[in-house]
């Protein structure tokens, strides 16, 4: 019996030369994020990174995070522009670390589709890439799997972990945290990667497609909602090198939760704060998307970052040259809120979150109506 002709794989779904084709479109990209450290290349089964740099440190700890976009891909896939993810992605996972005060080391990705198409996966990792750079990052190995029959042929997920370093008596949390620090809040660059389930429901309701004007904003739905993830690693760590010594207690990212959920996690039990709405008016995506909703910001405010994407909780002493060398960097810094220990005003405020019995915070007042 002659043998067969076709690739029994290929016939299932599965185009293994599609995905090697994909490798060598991101490959320049990637290998544009190694140092010296990184060794072996791309393709190998594992990435490699030189570890004797951590020998220059007294007790180092390894900080990991691990996160995806979420349903942001949908958006991008419902326009065919894919090349802002991969920011999102290392938007997520990478900024993470930093909340700790770590310095990034290297990064892994995972792509899931229905079917590679190679110049749309390299798409994306090239996205991951230039974010990797941007956030002194190596990006050392990932993986991109196709699924058939799971995903359609235009569909795809991404996820992603990274790995960084920082001193142990360096570590930023809740235990620094003291009575009259300042809470500076960093603006964001829009909806960042969370709540997009919220959109994609507010837009499909309205009726409104990706491909639609968004008159608001100058550009079509799809574009202005994959505004990619603001980048903070970088001006943090800076930032931390730029103040005086300890003057930076703990720092926390924005995402899902929202703002008072989100800083709670990084203060110590029995601490509280009040965030001011009145210092500053959410980002216009919000307030358009609200108005679309007919619903009120603030029913919004366990879902979305409105307009800030970071918190820092600093010594009060150092707030005016926080926010210069935030400037420096291009990002707006305002003080939202200050410390308090102890008895706390009467009310409701939210307390902890995502298992951690942190501080009380909650939100008020009104929002300012003019831009920041």
């Amino acid at each position: 019996m002659a043998a067969s002709s076709t690739n029994p794989y290929s016939e299932a779904g599965v185009d293994t030369a599609a995905g090697d084709l994909a490798v060598e479109l991101m490959k320049t990209s990637v290998r544009a994020t190694h140092g010296p450290e990184v060794l072996g290349g791309v393709g190998g089964f594992a990435g490699l990174f030189d570890a004797s740099a951590l020998l220059g440190y007294t007790k180092p700890l390894l900080a990991t995070s691990t996160d995806g976009v979420g349903t942001k891909v949908a958006i991008a896939q419902a326009i065919d522009k894919h090349d802002t993810i991969g920011q999102d992605l290392v938007g997520m996972v990478v900024d993470d670390i930093v909340v700790v005060g770590a310095k990034p080391l290297f990064m892994t990705d995972y792509i899931a589709c229905g079917k590679v198409v190679p110049e749309r996966i390299a798409d994306i990792v090239r996205g991951i890439a230039d974010a990797c750079t941007a956030t002194g990052t190596a990006l050392v190995g990932g993986e991109t799997a196709e699924h058939p029959g799971l995903l359609g042929v235009d569909d795809y997920d991404v996820a992603g972990a990274a790995t960084g370093i920082v001193e142990a008596d360096a570590v930023l949390g809740a235990d620094r945290v003291q009575d009259g620090d300042v809470v500076l809040a960093l603006a964001s660059s829009g909806l960042h990667s969370n709540g997009y389930s919220l959109v994609r429901h507010i837009i499909t309701g309205a009726g409104i497609g990706y491909g639609d004007d968004a008159a608001d904003f100058g550009t079509t739905w799809g574009e202005t909602l994959l505004e990619p993830t603001r980048l903070y690693t970088q001006p943090l760590l800076r930032l931390i090198d730029a103040l005086a010594e300890g003057s930076i207690h703990s720092l926390s990212h924005v995402t899902g939760g929202g703002i008072a959920a989100n800083l709670a996690r990084v203060l110590p039990v029995g601490s509280w704060a009040e965030v001011d709405r009145s210092t500053w008016s959410p980002s216009p995506v919000f307030r358009v998307l609200s108005d679309i909703a007919g619903t009120p910001l603030t029913d919004t405010e366990g879902t979305w970052n409105l307009g800030i994407g970071f918190l820092a909780v600093i010594d009060q002493g150092q707030k005016d040259a926080a926010i210069a060398a935030l400037a420096t960097e291009g990002i707006d810094a305002w003080q939202v809120a200050t410390i308090g220990m102890g008895q706390r005003p009467a009310g409701e405020f939210e307390e902890g979150a995502k298992g951690v019995d942190g501080g009380a915070v909650r939100l008020v007042g009104a929002y300012a109506d003019g831009a920041k």
